[in-house]
């Protein structure tokens, strides 16, 4: 492989003179060779470029945001104009009632399903514990979820129903509270935390056990207005 030599031959500097004897003539060829310089390797980056990188200490390497987004258009709450995770300040919020509905599956195989339905499994009544654990994790969703915020609970209801088409146990959760926040997370940690509950006291009956589809089912109250997953 053979390598191509490129010469770049600069012209001759011109000799400025000036009747002005405060001129410096030493800058203006300085600036020749500037323009010089420039017409072949283009412009040099603008101060505000150059500055911002001169302020980055050695071996940092600088931040890439995402572009702004409009007034009109919904961005991510939980992260600061810099780029870091933030608790939102919900102070200025109006308070109302806020009502969250969040689903899952859990797919238990015919085994571990005939033995929960007959209520034979070793660890005891699987969809009771499993309705006390979902109750208790909406309880303790802002330590669980590290940026949520510490709410006070008016409602939390755990249902759970067995499937026979699929052999599965269908998981509702619902959590309501009268604030400046929503519920969405701790209807959705409820029935995440009564999925894993299931899993857990089935386990020893079928290593195949799934826990699908945790979805957020519906939400009321709030600045965004109610919303459906129709």
């Amino acid at each position: 492989m053979f390598l191509r030599r490129i010469t770049v031959t600069f012209p001759p500097l011109r000799r400025f003179f000036s009747s002005n004897s405060n001129h410096d003539p030493t800058s203006a060829i300085i600036a020749e060779l500037n323009k010089e310089m420039e017409s072949v390797f283009g412009e040099p980056p603008t101060n505000s470029n150059s500055s911002s990188m001169n302020n980055l200490s050695m071996g940092e390497e600088p931040r890439i945001f995402s572009p702004e987004i409009s007034k009109g258009e919904q961005g991510l709450t939980h992260i600061s104009s810099t780029g870091d995770a933030q608790m939102v300040d919900v102070s200025a919020k109006e308070t109302n009632k806020r009502v969250a509905i969040a689903g899952c599956k859990v797919i238990l195989g015919k085994k571990a399903f005939d033995l929960v339905s007959a209520n034979q499994i070793a660890k005891g009544d699987v969809l009771s514990v499993a309705k006390i654990a979902g109750i208790s994790g909406a309880k303790q969703t802002s330590i669980l979820i590290p940026l949520c915020h510490n709410i006070s609970l008016t409602h939390v209801r755990v249902d759970l129903t067995l499937n026979a088409k699929d052999f599965s146990v269908e998981i509702e959760g619902e959590a309501a509270s009268t604030g400046k926040t929503g519920v969405e997370m701790e209807a959705m940690t409820a029935v995440t935390i009564a999925g894993l509950t299931v899993y857990d006291m089935c386990k020893a009956a079928s290593k195949d056990i799934q826990i699908t589809d945790v979805r957020l089912e519906s939400k009321t109250g709030g600045k965004s207005g109610d919303w459906f997953n129709l």
